[in-house]
């Protein structure tokens, strides 16, 4: 994994990236881009963050790069989105989730060069990727307009599964992860977790076969009516045995224990390389209790010692990590935290999101994205 790090100064943008780039195969990139706030309007940031992306992609190191997916990160969604252009080069996450350095928007984009990436694939404009038989298919920021946290967590989940059988697929065999995001999720998060648990058992997902790893997180979608958003990646063309789940039994337990329905993570094996698909992970314990309650040092480091026991499992590190998404319950709890991060993980392209996690004890979460050169001859390269 190569990392690095520029600052646009005539943008007030920094743009860091995680790359891997084997020779002559599918190469890799996760960026993050960050704007000095400098007291400037949302149209103003806006479009240093747009110029900003234009630059990267206009970078020799990003020579045949195509976009994946983006997220926006955004401070007041409801308003911001429709100060925004339309983007048709690939599937687009537009999410309530401050971040916590001042501006009003940051920029999550994944990339891949020696791939076919087909944007605005169906219907719901999800990005569509072949290669080497596999169909990856990312689909992103899914709502509707009506309902409780319940009926709109079923509808887009049944609406998401239409959408699969399409591409002859299904939620149990394909789907790899989700995102949930949840408006007030104190109080709307039981009514998804409800829906979810509903759905997942007629697909015959329980705790004895599998569930899929995701996030559920607190965040506004742009629609003041909708409660959810959902995100999801699923991959066509693998063998059942490339994909195993990552458990950290000795400071985990199973989500099922305490009533939810996901996996703590996902292990993807290709044939030159494995991804680590970590959910978002806080500071609990084996027995699902939450760790060192109000006390977010103490809470960050049994994060990251959880998450460290989920790599393990999957022969990777925190180093392998290609990116890291923090969220904060409390704002005012950034400067430390990113302080820590620095000191331990200077180099990973990480974003700070102010975004209440499920539980009002937990102060702070993480999820990332691992990825280790590997030599798994059974398996068709990436």
């Amino acid at each position: 994994m190569q990392f690095k790090k520029i600052y646009l100064e005539r943008l007030g943008v920094t743009i860091e990236w995680s790359a891997f780039l084997p020779e002559d195969k599918t190469a890799e990139w996760h960026v993050m881009l960050h704007l000095e706030p400098r007291s400037e309007n949302f149209p103003g940031q806006y479009r240093r963050i747009c110029q900003a992306e234009a630059h990267l992609l206009g970078m020799k190191d990003f020579e045949g790069a195509k976009p994946v997916f983006k997220r926006y990160f955004l401070s007041d969604a409801t308003n911001q989105r429709p100060l925004m252009g339309e983007d048709a080069t690939c599937t687009v996450s537009y999410i309530q989730q401050p971040p916590l350095d001042g501006s009003k928007v940051a920029l999550w984009l994944y990339l891949q060069r020696g791939t076919e990436v087909i944007g605005a694939a169906d219907r719901l404009c999800s990005t569509l990727v072949r290669h080497n038989g596999y169909e990856h298919l990312w689909t992103m920021g899914m709502t509707i307009g009506e309902g409780s946290s319940y009926s709109q967590t079923q509808t887009l989940l049944e609406d998401y599964e239409q959408l699969l059988e399409a591409g002859e697929m299904t939620l149990e065999d394909n789907c790899i992860r989700t995102w949930f995001f949840v408006r007030d999720v104190d109080t709307q998060y039981k009514g998804l977790v409800l829906a979810r648990w509903e759905n997942f058992a007629q697909h015959g997902l329980a705790p004895d076969t599998h569930y899929i790893a995701s996030t559920g997180i607190g965040g506004n979608p742009v629609d003041p009516k909708s409660i959810i958003q959902l995100g999801c990646y699923a991959l066509k063309g693998f063998k059942p045995e490339q994909q195993r789940y990552l458990y950290a039994a000795s400071h985990l337990n199973r989500t099922a224990e305490y009533g939810v329905t996901f996996e703590r993570g996902t292990l993807l094996q290709f044939g030159d390389r494995n991804h680590a698909i970590i959910s978002g992970t806080a500071s609990i314990d084996n027995k699902g209790e939450v760790m060192y309650v109000g006390d977010v040092e103490m809470q960050t480091r049994r994060m990251w010692e959880n998450v460290g026991k989920l790599l393990e499992e999957a022969d990777m590190t925190i180093d392998d990590a290609a990116h890291i998404i923090v969220y904060l319950r409390d704002g005012s709890d950034y400067e430390t935290v990113s302080r820590m991060f620095r000191e331990k993980y200077p180099n990973i392209p990480t974003v700070f999101t102010l975004a209440p996690v499920c539980r009002p004890a937990w102060l702070i979460e993480m999820e990332c994205v691992a990825i280790k050169a590997a030599e798994n001859d059974n398996f068709k390269d990436l």
